[in-house]
């Protein structure tokens, strides 16, 4: 993902409200379960894409995604980057409904390859693969009207300098596949997650994501008490859910990009498991989970 200088830099965080519960109603999402997938996720090693060990991630993920009775598929495709072609594949599961309307839950499960750098990516991205895995299975027990999917981008790293054509190979390419099969049309939102798992929680309060999302979000962050982990200060990301937004989406990317000192964990050998929090991944989990639930009402 890119941020403008404006999202990195460090200011105030909303106001602090008091703690309240999410929803009792339907299945819970587990913030511990989101981190013991993460770790497993990691421990495959260097994951770009178009590699052996995240073709072993793939194969895992499909193993978790099987027994909750949705509808599992491989996206496959070839991303033409500027190292050559690259096999990839994104992950969709989806949970049908009976509105005939959808709802997509996503994020990316490649890490970025980095020259001479044991980048694991923990929480880029360590923490969506995780985090998705237990949202699909809260899915798979949540009532809902809508399809839910839960999808798992590949390719939303650059293999070199970031740039429209060389990046979110995997989210551009489900774009041009939903639009083709109907699928697009029928969305009401996407939810994008990406390095959420940071101890030190800070969500980006991004201008590239739709108002009315971004409002019901602050909504649901205030009944919950979560106000505090958001920024207040505003800049544009561009990640995952940006070639859905130019193709007319509702969209909201839930990312924190102050991941470190300065940011000095990003795209780093820093960027270990260490430094994520169980916290963190509940605190993401019942926002999603929520705004789910609404819109999904709506």
């Amino acid at each position: 993902m890119r941020a403008s200088l404006q999202t990195v830099a460090l200011l105030a965080a909303f106001f602090v409200t008091h703690p309240a519960q999410a929803s009792s109603l339907g299945p819970e999402f587990r913030g511990t379960t989101a981190l013991a997938d993460t770790k497993r996720a990691v421990s495959f090693g260097e994951r770009p894409s178009g590699s052996a060990a995240l073709e072993h991630l793939r194969q895992w993920i499909l193993g978790e995604l099987k027994p909750l009775g949705g509808q599992t598929s491989l996206d496959q495709f070839t991303g033409q980057t500027p190292a050559g072609p690259v096999p990839m594949a994104n992950i969709i599961a989806k949970f049908p409904g009976t509105s005939g309307r959808a709802i997509a839950v996503t994020g990316h499960y490649d890490t970025k390859r980095i020259p001479m750098v044991a980048f694991l990516g923990a929480n880029d991205a360590g923490s969506s693969t995780g985090f998705l895995i237990e949202f699909a299975r809260v899915a798979s027990k949540m009532k809902h009207q809508d399809d839910i999917y839960v999808v798992f981008f590949d390719g939303e790293e650059a293999v070199g300098n970031w740039t429209d054509t060389d990046s979110r190979y995997g989210s551009r390419h489900l774009v041009q596949k939903w639009t083709t099969d109907g699928t697009l049309a029928k969305l009401k939102a996407l939810i994008n997650v990406d390095m959420i798992g940071d101890k030190d929680l800070d969500l980006s309060n991004d201008e590239n994501s739709s108002e009315s999302l971004r409002a019901s979000v602050k909504a649901i962050a205030e009944q919950l008490g979560y106000t505090k982990y958001f920024r207040q200060d505003r800049g544009g990301i561009d990640d995952d859910h940006r070639p859905f937004a130019d193709a007319g989406v509702s969209v909201i990317d839930l990312i924190d990009l102050d991941y470190g000192p300065n940011g000095s964990y990003w795209h780093t050998a820093q960027d270990t498991v260490d430094k994520l929090s169980a916290h963190s991944f509940q605190v993401v989990g019942d926002i999603v989970v929520e705004l789910v639930k609404k819109l999904d009402a709506s």
